[in-house]
Formats: structure tokens, sequence, C-alpha cells
């Protein structure tokens, strides 16, 4: 039995959440929070980060090598395109979904969702003011060029989409919305996304626990 461990909200579990469930695999889910100095969890994860996969005697950390393993070692419904330049292609865009995209996106949602109803710290407004007025905005750009007006990126459904979206899922629970007037094509990507069945599917169940459906 497949074992994931990680919090449902974090971006990166919703992202092998979504590869599980397009490879049609049986899993538990046991919810981690990351950083909490868990001394169990530490030991099948020393860098404490989620989300961590068991597959049998197998341990691995990070969500794009997960999302790797699950392609290699299960077959069928493609997680990833199956030529070199639209893998090379899907490989970016999983890391810039992971990296720049999660920091800051991700990061609105840490400022006023984590901070205020978890750690009890206060929101450091002039940072998200910042992220969405100046650092956010040359990113929108770029993505409005790279994701496509109908459908999705390759076609078919696959990990780059979620990738770049789910950041913005976390985002949009801490009250931001993409100016679908300045960014058109990538607010319709990103709803077009969050509607696919698979993933409206497990947006629903996360806002169900999160105390929001």
């Amino acid at each position: 039995m497949i074992i994931l461990h990680g919090a449902s909200a974090s971006p990166f579990v919703r992202k092998v959440l979504v590869a599980l469930a397009l490879k049609g695999l049986p899993f538990e889910q046991i919810q981690q929070i990351p950083f909490t100095r868990d001394a169990v969890y530490r030991k099948i994860n020393p860098l404490e980060k989620i989300p961590t996969l068991q597959d049998g005697e197998l341990t691995i950390c990070d969500s794009t090598v997960i999302c790797e393993y699950l392609e290699d070692a299960y077959p069928g419904s493609a997680l990833y395109p199956d030529n070199a330049v639209d893998k090379a292609k899907a490989r970016w865009y999983e890391e810039l979904g992971g990296t720049r995209v999660a920091e800051l996106a991700a990061g609105i949602f840490f400022q006023r969702f984590m901070r205020p109803m978890v750690l009890k710290q206060e929101t450091d407004e002039e940072l998200v003011k910042k992220i969405i007025d100046k650092q956010l905005p040359p990113i929108l750009d770029y993505l409005e060029t790279q994701v496509p007006e109908k459908d999705f990126i390759f076609d078919n459904f696959m990990i780059a989409d979620i990738s770049l979206v789910s950041p913005f899922v976390n985002a949009g629970y801490a009250g931001y919305e993409t100016d679908s007037t300045r960014w058109p094509i990538f607010s319709s990507f990103v709803e077009r996304v969050s509607s696919y069945p698979i993933v409206n599917q497990i947006l629903a169940a996360e806002a169900a626990a999160m105390g929001r459906g």
C-alpha cells in the first residue's frame, strides 16, 4: 500500500494527490504538517518538508521526485509527455510551479492564512502588497504567454498543468484572484484546471476539511 505523508492543503501534496488519482492508485494519506520537529516524521524525511511517499520498502521525498517515480513505476495515464521536447517543457513548468510561482502565490496564503490562523502571528500586509503589485505580475506576464487558450498545455491533462495552478489555489484561500482583465488566458487556465474532474474532487474534499465546504 502506498502511504502519502502531507497536509492536503499544501500545493506540493495536492500535486501528488492529483498524480495518484490520475494513475488510479489506492493509497493511505497521513496528514502531516511540515517543520513541526516531529521526531517520528524526521526519521523518514530529515528535511521535515512535505510530501513524503512510502511504497513498500521505498521512501522518497519531494513532489517532483515522487511524481517521476509514479510515472516510472506505474505505467498508464501518463503524467508527462513522451517526447523529449515536450517532456523538457513539462519539467520546466513543474520546476517553475514548485519554485518561484509557489514562493509568491503560496506566499500570499502563508501570510494571510497560515500566519494568523495557525502560527497566531500578524500578517505582513506590506509583504503581501509587494508580492501582488511587484513580484507576481512579471511571472503572470510570462505564464500568460505559455498556457493555451483552450484545453491543457499538452492537450491531455498532466502534471505540468496542476504544477502551475496549485499555488494559485492556495492564494485563492487567502483572498487573491488573478486579474482576468490583465491576464485573461492564464485566469481561464486556472479555472479550467481547477474544474478538471479529478482536481475538482480533490479541492472539494480539501475545502470541506478546512471548513470551507
